[in-house]
């Protein structure tokens, strides 16, 4: 079976989206109203996080972890932090194939509501709207892979 071969072409492959759903949010201006007097020149961090876990037979639930911090002047402006998952049901793939849309294909797919849930808490807690750029969870995906290699060689030399 060629690599690029996809659900349609293989009837006996299925990927469905069961649930998206939001499991944690958390939102913090520690230092408001202070934050508001001063000029906005936010320095922005964010860090992204994915693991799955095996929910039943070909059932998987997808954690997309995402921390977003503002500070402006040196002091947290804000400090949010989403879990946004998924449910999907993965069937007939190979265990490359399956990694692969664990750890990149099926975070893509829940992206964009971590993105409109961070936009709309920093919205909500009176700062300008924040708009996270797109993320290449391939490219992650492939580190991921290329940092687990190296490690596994570390520990048997």
């Amino acid at each position: 079976m060629a690599d690029n071969q996809t659900a349609a072409e293989n009837p006996e492959q299925q990927l469905a989206i069961q649930k998206i759903y939001l499991r944690d949010v958390s939102y913090e201006s520690p230092n408001a109203p202070e934050t508001f007097t001063r000029e906005w020149q936010p320095d922005v961090s964010l860090d992204l996080n994915t693991h799955a876990n095996s929910l039943d037979e070909n059932v998987y639930e997808v954690v997309l972890s995402l921390t977003a911090t503002a500070k402006n002047a040196e002091k947290t402006a804000f400090l949010i932090e989403v879990q946004q998952c998924g449910i999907f049901t993965l069937q007939g793939f190979e265990e490359e194939q399956l990694g692969h849309l664990l750890g990149s294909y099926c975070p893509n797919i829940l992206f964009p509501y971590a993105r409109e849930a961070v936009s709309d808490l920093v919205t909500k807690g009176g700062f300008p709207p924040l708009l996270l750029a797109p993320v290449n969870f391939d490219a992650l995906y492939a580190q991921h892979l290329a940092q687990q290699q190296q490690d596994a060689e570390t520990a048997t030399h």
